[in-house]
Order: structure tokens, then sequence, then C-alpha cells
């Protein structure tokens, strides 16, 4: 018997901003030239995860667009900036983009966000959220990679309206996932 039809998805802010994506862009570019072994976030791929359902049936995922449609939140804006790495700059494995101003808000509506889903009887990873936006995963690291990590401690990429949330479908790709909008949820 075939398995039931299961979609990977989460929920997430994209980040868009063409001004914002080409600093991340040139970060990126910069990152490279550590030659550390890393796989980039493709830029059509930036987002800021609020919640990671995993792995669901269909029905799950009509009761994730539910769950964001009774969301009420006022946007608002938050800045990117500090450089970091998951789980530390001696042993990067993920290296980020931290957010500054406006993290509240955003935590804020993280947890809006799962409290929805919670009661929409939606599974989703219980880690508590982090506000950072993923730049990079790392296959090998050098001493070269640590001290860029700190010399782009203090970074800034720019500022981004979160003015809308959205439940992403993912479907991983030998090439790097493909990621697709199955509903966005306009804030106020």
């Amino acid at each position: 018997m075939a398995r039931a039809t299961r979609i990977r998805c989460f929920v997430a802010v994209d980040i868009d901003a063409p001004d914002v994506v080409s600093r991340i862009r040139a970060l990126q570019e910069d990152l490279l030239r550590t030659e550390a072994r890393v796989k980039l976030v493709e830029p059509q791929n930036l987002h800021i995860t609020l919640a990671f359902i995993g792995e669901v049936p269909p029905v799950l995922v009509e009761r994730a667009k539910d769950a964001l449609s009774r969301i009420h939140y006022k946007s608002f804006t938050i800045k990117l900036e500090g450089m970091g790495a998951f789980p530390s700059l001696m042993r990067p494995r993920v290296i980020w983009i931290g957010v500054h101003e406006g993290a509240a808000l955003l935590t804020d509506l993280a947890s809006l966000v799962r409290r929805e889903l919670k009661r929409a009887g939606v599974p989703f990873d219980p880690k508590d959220f982090v506000p950072h936006l993923t730049l990079a995963r790392v296959k090998g690291s050098n001493p070269t990679l640590t001290a860029w990590l700190r010399r782009l401690e203090a970074v800034e990429a720019g500022e981004i309206t979160v003015d809308k949330v959205k439940l992403k479908k993912s479907r991983l790709t030998h090439h790097g996932p493909i990621y697709e909008t199955l509903y966005e949820k306009p804030l106020e």
C-alpha cells in the first residue's frame, strides 16, 4: 500500500527586500572566500522560520492555514544585524545574521503563531524560537571561518518590514530545497 501523501512545511517571514538580499549575497560571497566548505541559502529561500511543522498529511496543512488566518498582529520593522553561528563560533554548523531591533516583536509573533497552531492541533518543533536568518550551513570549518565570523559580529544587513506570515512547503532536492507558498496571512 502506498504511503499517504505528506507535505513538509513551516511558517516563516520571507526576506525579500532587494537591498537587504543584495547585502546578504555580498556577505555570502565574502564567506566563500574563507574557503570553508559551506552550503549557502539561495537568495529566493531567505526567510526567518517562526515554526517548523515538518512532514504532515494534507488535513494538517489545511488546519495550519486556518490557524494562520486567525492571527491578528500589526506589521513592524526588524533590523538584521550581527553575525553568529550555531552551536558556537568555534564549532560553526549554521551561520546566521541576528535580529536586532524588532526581535521582541518577532518573538511575540512566533509565540502567537505557535499558540494558534497548537490550538488547531498542528504539531511543530517545540525548540525555543531564536530570531535569526540562516545564511549557510557549514560542511567543513577552518580557522579563517572563525576569524571571519568574529570580524563580522556587528555587521548590519538592513531593515525589513514584517507585514505577512507565510505557510511554506519545502521540497528537498539534490540541488537544495525548493519552497512554495501555500498560504499567506497579511499583518495589519
